[in-house]
Formats: structure tokens, C-alpha cells, sequence
């Protein structure tokens, strides 16, 4: 966490955090500080790779379009949120980014019965909810005639 942080650093400007946190007297313990870079770069490190800790990169963005391309700018697609008063924008935005689980006007609430898992490089298959159950099933098709006659599902 640190490395992408010392990372963040040199590409982009850091509003808050960036070190160490003590907590409960464990000054030496492995907390970070929530981190927040603004100014972000599309091509920064920070912005392309997913970072499972308390750091946000910010990046800069003009109209809609440009957000939805960067959002889907990176080889990754586990999580993301959208923030706006018009719900049907937020939507109509959330359709178009390339993530396996999205929020609207939140972040991070999770329900055991929603499947849970990424796009792209951010993992494979599905767990919670009855996708998890596909990773345990081998699938198979048996079709059966009862007929005298073999079946000719051609007609002839």
C-alpha cells in the first residue's frame, strides 16, 4: 500500500493521508491513513490499478462521455460508483461502465444474495448469490426419446 502511495506521489497531487495511522497505541501496525490524490493523470498508475486500501484518485473529467471513458480506461473492472442528483443519468452511465459491481449514490454496501465479482482482469466467475453455485456444477444435457422410432428432428 505504501509503494503505490510513495507511487501516487509522484504522479499527482496529494490532498490528505499518505502515511502510516496508529490505532489503539499500535503505532507500528498495518494501518494507512485514508489517501486522497487529486489531479490524476488517465495513464498514472494509480488510476489503472486497483489499489485494495483507503487511497482515492481523482481524476479530472468535462462531460459525461469522458467519464464513462474513463472509468472503462484500465484493465480492471471489480467496483464503482457514480454520484448525481439525476438518478436516471446515474443509470444511463452505470449501463455503460464495464464493472461487475456498481453503486449509485453509494459505496460498498453488499448482500450475500447479489453475485459478487469483476470484469476484465479483475477475477473470473461469480461468488454470493446462485452464481456461486456454478462454480461447484458440471453441467450436462441428457435428452431422452421415448418413442418406438428413432427421432428425426429434421423431418425426414
Amino acid at each position: 500500500m505504501l509503494r503505490y502511495i510513495d507511487e501516487g506521489r509522484r504522479e499527482a497531487r496529494l490532498v490528505t493521508g499518505g502515511s502510516r495511522a496508529a490505532v489503539d497505541g499500535l503505532p507500528n501496525g498495518n494501518f494507512i491513513q485514508p489517501t486522497i490524490f487529486a489531479d490524476v493523470s488517465p495513464d498514472a498508475r494509480i488510476a489503472r490499478e486497483e489499489i485494495f486500501g483507503p487511497v482515492l484518485s481523482v481524476l479530472p473529467f468535462n462531460t459525461e462521455d469522458e467519464a464513462i471513458r474513463l472509468a472503462n480506461d484500465t484493465p480492471f473492472g471489480l467496483a464503482g460508483a457514480v454520484w448525481t442528483r439525476d438518478v436516471y443519468r446515474g443509470i444511463r452511465v452505470l449501463k455503460q461502465i464495464r464493472a461487475g459491481i456498481l453503486w449509485l449514490n453509494t459505496y460498498h454496501p453488499t448482500y450475500n444474495e447479489a453475485p459478487w465479482g469483476g470484469y476484465k482482469q479483475s477475477g473470473f466467475g461469480r461468488e454470493l448469490g446462485i452464481e456461486t453455485l456454478d462454480l461447484y456444477l458440471e453441467n450436462k444435457s441428457v435428452l431422452v426419446s421415448t418413442g418406438t422410432k428413432p427421432y428425426n428432428p429434421f423431418g425426414l
